[in-house]
């Protein structure tokens, strides 16, 4: 399996959460534009960790930072 660099990979998780988190303020619809970066980031994210599934990508992407944090190697899924 790739392993995406660190740093783009820390980069999409941000950017991902950030608009989540923040994209439908009190139950507020979110605008297209928004709707379709969360699809893209989504997608390249589970392209990036071999997933097919956000969750799955968000869990495998974490799990890889965090090995990288704890220097160890990422074990692939």
């Amino acid at each position: 399996m790739l392993i995406p660099h660190p740093t783009v990979l820390r980069r999409l998780l941000a950017e991902y959460r950030q608009l989540s988190e923040g994209a439908a303020p009190g139950g507020a619809p979110v605008d297209a534009v928004t709707r379709q970066r969360l699809e893209d980031l989504g997608y390249t994210l589970c392209v990036v960790t071999g997933t097919r599934h956000i969750s799955a990508a968000l869990h495998t992407a974490n799990r890889l930072l965090a090995g990288r944090a704890a220097g160890a190697e990422p074990v692939p899924e």
